[in-house]
């Protein structure tokens, strides 16, 4: 299937680069190459697009307003030179943020994300009972939705897990699910002393951190995500500092 996309830029050089990159993806749909928010604006408003690739910094109107803007809103993957609109973009529930200069691998990595929530979205029926079943007592395990049914899981074995809008990625040593559950409201129900949000779309298993430096934590198996310079101060005061070996003992 081919999912319908536009890309808005007001710098011609990287529209073109863009639209470059986004016809090797079979799957997409290039609509239209917009110069600006106002003209993108305008196709939103009159043509059904499944997936936005916008700069944000433009003139008149800027990409975080154009997704403010749109009543029926596609899904929105920004690509820009100013990193500090991240949190921001991930609070208007854009599916992904790439900082330029984009490289064909980041772009393709983007598009798949948008695409695989895509025909989940189209898979998926919500009826209000799509939640987690959490553990009683001294129970180290949890329940929940996936499309293929209801899956028993303990908590050690989740190593990560990944926002993808109304559902949420969560990744084992050896495998993966798709839960119906958004990643805000699975912080509020896992507990706390094990998992912690270390990015607007990821919460790690603070048991499972293998290294981690100032911009992403290295995890068991290999698995590496992006921390936030705030998240990883509270990470430090929350799981870390009390477990370092102390050079010096009174």
């Amino acid at each position: 299937m081919l999912y319908k996309c536009i890309i808005v830029d007001d710098n011609e050089i990287e529209r073109d680069a863009l639209e470059m990159h986004l016809k090797k993806i079979s799957s997409l749909q290039i609509v239209k190459v917009c110069t600006n928010g106002i003209e993108a604006a305008e196709v939103l408003s009159t043509t059904e697009i499944d997936l936005v690739f916008s700069d944000i910094d433009m003139p008149e109107l800027s990409g975080m307003a154009l997704l403010k803007s749109v009543k029926n809103k596609p899904l929105f993957i920004f690509i820009t030179s100013h990193s500090e609109y991240a949190v921001e973009s991930y609070d208007l529930d854009a599916i992904d943020f790439i900082v330029k200069p984009a490289t064909f691998e980041r772009i393709l990595k983007a598009a798949n994300k948008a695409i695989e929530y895509l025909e989940l979205k189209k898979q998926v029926t919500f009826d209000g009972n799509d939640q987690l079943e959490l553990k009683k007592d001294n129970e180290d395990f949890f329940y929940f939705r996936e499309t293929k049914g209801i899956t028993k899981l303990k908590y050690s074995d989740v190593v990560y897990i990944e926002s993808m809008g109304d559902f949420s990625k969560l990744f084992t040593s050896n495998d993966k699910h798709v839960i119906l559950v958004s990643l805000k409201n699975l912080e509020k129900q896992l507990p706390e002393e094990i998992f912690t949000r270390v990015h607007k779309q990821y919460i790690i298993n603070t048991n499972h951190i293998a290294t981690l430096t100032n911009h992403e934590v290295h995890l068991d198996y290999n698995f590496i995500v992006p921390i936030s310079a705030s998240n990883r101060q509270e990470l430090m005061e929350k799981s870390i500092d009390k477990k370092i070996l102390s050079r010096f003992i009174k």
